[in-house]
């Protein structure tokens, strides 16, 4: 039975540490693991999770778009176990978006990412998968493969200028006041 689990916030050191790869996706640890992380992340309101931010030093996250209302305009997508996770190409174009973080609750940041990435990931069921992810899903992607290498969103600021808070993130951007 899938458990939810605390997200540990910014200033926890486990945040910043390299995640350890998986060795085992069959594990029954690592299962539970991945259904604790898809429960979390939907009570959440996300629409990504990685291991780190509930302590679990593994290399594996959840990419979960839908719209709530932290994101009232996300794509759809099945929550997917993406475990060892690689980018292996990129595109050139670079564009900004705002994205907040469950680790980094109150705060939302303009954060250049690649408009484009194609990736590689062991899926829950210990099958190599490959794809390509555009706009908004690739920001996700790119958002939580940086928590395996202890990078939060906020490292990823040009300047402190492109940090509001959330409620002005939803006054400005989602309510267009």
């Amino acid at each position: 039975m899938a458990e939810l689990t605390p997200i540990i916030q910014l200033g926890n050191p486990v945040l910043r540490q390299k995640a350890a790869w998986v060795d085992n996706v069959s594990d029954e640890s690592v299962q539970q693991l991945i259904d604790d992380l898809i429960a979390t992340v939907a009570k959440a309101n996300g629409v990504g999770i990685a291991a780190p931010q509930i302590a679990e030093q593994k290399r594996l996250f959840i990419v979960a778009s839908r719209p709530n209302p932290r994101y009232p305009n996300a794509p759809e997508m099945e929550p997917t176990a993406m475990i060892n996770p690689k980018i292996v190409a990129r595109s050139t174009e670079v564009v900004k978006g705002w994205e907040g973080c469950l680790s980094v609750p109150g705060i939302r940041g303009l954060v250049p990412r690649y408009q484009a990435i194609e990736v590689e990931y062991t899926d829950r069921y210990g099958k190599l998968q490959k794809q390509e992810f555009t706009d908004f899903v690739a920001r996700i992607f790119q958002h939580e493969y940086d928590h395996l290498d202890g990078i939060v969103f906020v490292d990823r600021l040009e300047n402190s200028l492109d940090m509001i808070t959330e409620q002005e993130y939803q006054n400005r951007v989602v309510n267009k006041t």
